[in-house]
């Protein structure tokens, strides 16, 4: 007997079906076939079984879904011991991977190599549930302690492995995000230029962007398609822009930016945007600006940054100029490892991290490789929820255009997919490494680790080994995502992230949230 359990009632009709065949595959087909007979002998307490016969049973299942219903009716968690079978033969692999690294980093990056790890001078561990923020015992971190490195955790509990930690209230991590973003461009973009170069040539930063007037002044409109010769245009004409605030509620930024006249076109450029956004100053320039750091009443301050997550102003200043001086120093050997965020608006909160790296010239240290799989929280929003009746247009800025009023998570959802946005039909055989609810319906075999799964993970080899043998083909291996191409992006020039004035970095305060927000459901091309 092996580690496997499955569950009783499972088993015996199992044994029971595949007395005459002996065929996996064939057994499997007949026990589903009955699918109100099977399903209503399910829930028994589970009991022992070898671990070839779990895996003959699972080959079973999945060899005769790919064969009849199609290889994405097999779906499982990428963090499962089955992911990378399931994925090898074309299955449905979910992930939990913010959207957010897509959207600037681009659709093909594959996060850091493993040399980069330990080669890394300076390491931010940000989120709660941090595998690496509640271990010490992580090679590339041992690797790295040799060479100097140090490591900073960022979360609403301290941890033993880092040399210091920010404790942040839950939800606010974007808040601290904005804060060293605003010190970041003060110091390291107009004080001193030494990522001028950096940006000019991998960012978006000296692209054109359109403005249009809105309420007396002016709001940013599209990307005019092509680049600045210099980063910024200010030094002649400037105009005032209305930006999204939400940190005391839905209000509006009233800020300068210098402009250009392009035939019929108002134009700035996204570097002038980001510093109006971050509330960084500059003389002559219309609107309402922070005094300093130390300015608690306009965002986003180090001293503004204080009163949302309980940081020190000092400590907040202190990690902005560390991380940038050591990028400076380094060449950009930076890392920001992300945990769970505790926000509806986390894939707000994790755009302001990573702007933190792309400014820095840190585009390779974001700790997570991003547009694998298909996301799991819009599988479960179409495959296991009912209709919601939440209003998506509730969290749009204060000067949206209308697109979401009255419209709910699902039928956005349904349109993005429509569009393109990955998506895989629902499973028939599912694999998780814990429990997930709400589950979809109609599910014939659930392999995890609770008491409600029809059966535990097999041993990954020998279930390899029996999908093989039975499905009568080898499974082709995907190769591995290619490098980042093109340019890191701060501005993310889609209508649905205008409209909820999240084009830009911006920070949203800890509150009730959406099933699904339309900003997770922005891709990037």
């Amino acid at each position: 007997m092996g580690g496997s359990q499955v569950n009783r009632s499972l088993v015996r009709l199992y044994f029971e079906v595949g007395e005459a065949s002996r065929d996996p595959v064939a057994t499997w087909a007949k026990l589903t076939a009955n699918s109100q007979e099977y399903r209503r002998a399910r829930g028994e307490r589970r009991v022992p079984l070898d671990d070839m016969t779990a895996a003959e049973l699972a080959a079973g299942a999945i060899a005769h879904t790919v064969a009849r219903h199609g290889a994405d009716r097999v779906a499982a968690l990428a963090t499962t011991p089955l992911a990378r079978l399931v994925g090898e033969l074309g299955g449905a692999v979910l992930t939990e991977h913010p959207c957010a690294p897509e959207q600037v980093l681009g659709p093909r990056f594959a996060g850091p190599g493993a040399e980069d790890w330990a080669r890394a001078a300076y390491v931010l561990l940000w989120g709660e549930n941090n595998r690496l923020a509640r271990t010490a015992d992580t090679p590339w971190v041992i690797a790295g302690r040799y060479k100097g490195q140090k490591v900073v955790a960022i979360g609403t509990h301290p941890t033993r492995l880092s040399d210091e930690t920010l404790v942040v209230r839950p939800g606010t991590d974007g808040a601290l995000a904005m804060a060293m973003g605003h010190v970041l461009l003060k110091e390291f973009f107009l004080d001193r230029t030494p990522f001028a170069g950096h940006a000019a040539e991998r960012t978006d930063l000296p692209f054109l962007v359109r403005l249009r007037a809105r309420e007396g002044a002016f709001v940013p409109g599209g990307l005019l398609g092509r680049a600045s010769e210099r980063l910024s245009v200010y030094g002649g004409e400037a105009v005032e822009v209305l930006l999204p605030r939400f940190d005391d509620g839905p209000g509006v930024l009233r800020r300068g930016v210098p402009v250009l006249r392009e035939g019929d076109d108002l134009v700035t450029t996204v570097f002038d945007l980001l510093l109006a956004v971050y509330g960084v100053a500059r003389p002559g320039l219309p609107g309402v600006w922070p005094e300093g750091y130390e300015d608690r009443r306009e965002p986003y301050t180090p001293a503004w940054q204080e009163s949302c997550t309980g940081v020190p102003a000092s400590r907040t200043l202190k990690t902005a100029r560390e991380l940038g001086v050591t990028a400076e120093k380094t060449g950009g050997r930076c890392m920001i490892v992300p945990g769970r965020l505790e926000t509806a608006h986390a894939d707000t909160a994790y755009r302001a991290m990573l702007a933190l790296l792309v400014l820095t010239g840190c585009g390779s240290g974001w700790a997570q490789a991003g547009g694998a799989g298909v996301p799991l929280v819009p599988y479960l929003c179409l495959h296991a929820c009912g209709e919601d009746r939440s209003d998506v247009g509730a969290l749009s800025w204060a000067l949206a255009e209308g697109l979401f009023a009255r419209r709910t998570s699902r039928s956005v959802l349904l349109e993005a997919v429509r569009d393109g946005w990955p998506m895989a039909p629902a499973p028939r055989v599912l694999a998780l490494p814990r429990p997930i609810y709400p589950l979809p319906p109609d599910v014939d075999l659930l392999i995890g680790p609770d008491e409600q799964c029809d059966l535990s993970s097999p041993d990954p080899e020998l279930l390899a080994e029996a999908v093989t043998r039975l499905s009568g083909r080898t499974a082709p291996v995907e190769p591995g995502a290619a490098p980042v191409d093109g340019r890191m992006r701060l501005l993310v020039d889609h209508a649905w992230m205008h409209e909820y004035g999240e084009a830009l970095p911006t920070y949203r305060p800890p509150g009730l949230g959406l099933p699904l927000k339309p900003t997770q459901l922005v891709r990037v091309t």
